[in-house]
């Protein structure tokens, strides 16, 4: 084939000169071949055409990531402000609650220390009162067993006046004793 830039009919000048024109003809020659080879090749076509949409759609992947992205953030910003504006109004109201909570503590406090010292002031006259009647009680029932419990038993006696907690503890032990005998008889 030729470029139509040499006038047909007219010869090679020499053997170079031919040489030069076979081996351009043949690059034209393999340059047509190779076009038509594409033009004809389905198969490589698609597939450069698939390549092609592939490097489109990763492209628009991309941008919606991108864009799917900004939108998150913008979403985060402003739920983060929301929560901010929340938190703040909360931890105003909390304080205004504590303040008023302290204050109702203080003054329930106050009250409840008035009325502890009344209370104690009432236990402790009434504790005089039931200690003086107790060591009366206890100078008659002395002088009660000294004159009125045989020889034999009053030093037990006496002991167990003097000495109460022990006096009470056999005797709780021993009525214990009692019930459970009496509850759970031997059979």
């Amino acid at each position: 084939m030729t470029d139509g830039t040499e006038p047909q009919g007219r010869g090679a000048k020499g053997p170079e000169e031919l040489r030069r024109q076979i081996e351009q003809t043949r690059s034209e020659l393999g340059d047509t071949m190779e076009e038509l080879a594409g033009k004809v090749d389905v198969k490589g076509r698609a597939m450069a055409r698939a390549a092609d949409l592939r490097d489109r759609a990763g492209a628009m992947t991309v941008q919606l990531r991108s864009t799917a992205a900004q939108a998150g953030h913008k979403v985060q910003e402003r739920a983060t402000e929301a929560g901010h504006k929340v938190q703040d109004r909360a931890a105003r109201t909390g304080h205004k609650v504590h303040d008023r909570a302290t204050e109702a503590g203080h003054k329930v406090h106050d009250t409840a220390m008035r009325a502890g010292h009344r209370a104690q002031e009432r236990a402790t006259g009434t504790g005089h009162t039931v200690h003086d009647k107790a060591t009366r009680a206890g100078h008659d029932l002395e002088h009660r067993v000294e004159h009125g419990v045989p020889q034999p038993a009053r030093p037990l006696v006496m002991a167990a006046v003097r000495h109460p907690r022990p006096a009470l503890a056999i005797g709780a032990a021993v009525a214990l004793a009692v019930v459970v005998a009496w509850r759970y008889p031997r059979r």
